[in-house]
């Protein structure tokens, strides 16, 4: 596994971890509202902001009754029609251009999922630098070679795969040219469970597979995406929003500014907090030897006078014989006067 990169980003275990702000469908069909979120995410420190391409047609059939009809109570679009919703949550095509320019002005990297052979086309035309792949359309073994053949790096949700499956997209991927893989450990269910998260899988992908592994987080707040960073996760994308109190299809499993922030930064600590295997003293330790424990007499003592539990102590600080050394000092008679806070050394032991 080499680095990988993603626009003008790094993405590796020695780098930060590569922060992705999902806009989806928050943006209400308001391209004055995406611009918003645009702004947020560049200003909250997301290192880029994926889009979604596609249309409802692309999508699904426009049918309302059977299969096509939402009808889980537990899914946060019961009632609609798939065709309905894709129709709600598309971002419009036109809109690409403006939001990609308003993105590398501020310095994010644009780059979008596409849905359909045609969206890569158009995307292409964008000179989009990455795709990503969504976890529904992980078993769309056309789509991915499609996509796999402009060259360009691939990210592909894992969510619902089999590892089988799993196998088939990334043979798939690599045979059409794809150099460049990330996979991303996902739960898709909308809030997902931290219980479902199964983070541990991260590390065991990672050596399957032999590529870069992050994480699509739907679950609430930030703690599974920093945990995961722990496990080897070098990419986090989170569903991002200004306001969970404005509404839309992804609203309330998105992050808001101050926490997109936070998980920038927490991400980061957590990587850095890995180090590497390590023990004993740091030099950043060493002024803090002074506050460890050691030998110290603790009352007056005569020249002649035996040492005992009361007239050596094991105290802070660090200046004198280590603790392990007590039992050899009592019971000995000390060779000098001593006054209290004297740190004990082996002189003072009468020879």
């Amino acid at each position: 596994m080499g680095e990988i990169q993603l626009g003008h980003r790094t993405v590796g275990s020695g780098h930060s971890p590569f922060i992705i702000a999902e806009m989806s469908g928050n943006h209400n069909q308001s391209l004055e509202k995406a611009l918003e979120i645009v702004d947020a995410a560049a200003a909250s420190g997301a290192h880029a902001l994926k889009l979604q391409t596609y249309t409802a047609d692309l999508m699904t059939l426009d049918l309302d009754t059977g299969d096509f009809f939402i009808g889980d109570p537990a899914s946060p679009w019961q009632g609609q029609s798939l065709y309905s919703l894709y129709e709600q949550a598309y971002t419009p095509w036109e809109w690409h251009k403006p939001i990609y320019e308003r993105c590398r002005k501020l310095g994010m990297i644009p780059f979008s999922t596409p849905f359909h052979p045609n969206a890569v086309d158009f995307l292409e035309e964008l000179d989009t630098p990455f795709y990503k792949i969504a976890s529904f359309e992980n078993n769309d073994l056309p789509l991915i070679r499609y996509a796999a053949r402009t060259g360009k790096p691939l990210i592909i949700s894992t969510g619902m795969a089999s590892l089988a499956e799993l196998e088939e997209m990334v043979v798939a991927a690599r045979e059409a040219g794809c150099r460049d893989l990330i996979l991303l450990k996902c739960t898709s269910t909308y809030p997902a469970s931290p219980a479902d998260s199964h983070l541990l899988t991260i590390p065991h992908m990672r050596e399957l597979f032999q590529c870069e592994i992050g994480l699509s987080d739907h679950t609430l707040g930030i703690g599974a995406a920093v945990a995961s960073v722990v496990l080897g996760a070098t990419v986090i994308e989170k569903h991002f929003t200004i306001s969970r109190g404005d509404g839309g299809v992804d609203a309330a499993f998105s992050l808001e500014p101050h926490e997109m922030k936070l998980l920038v930064s927490e991400t980061e600590t957590a990587r850095q907090a890995l180090g590497t295997v390590r023990y004993g003293l740091s030099d950043k330790e060493k002024s803090s030897l002074k506050f460890r424990r050691s030998l110290y007499i603790s009352q007056d003592v005569k020249s002649g006078e035996e040492l005992n539990e009361t007239n050596i102590r094991v105290i802070r600080p660090g200046y004198g014989l280590a603790p392990k050394y007590l039992n050899q000092f009592i019971g000995q008679r000390v060779s000098q006067e001593i006054k209290a806070g004297t740190p004990v050394g082996w002189e003072l032991i009468r020879s």
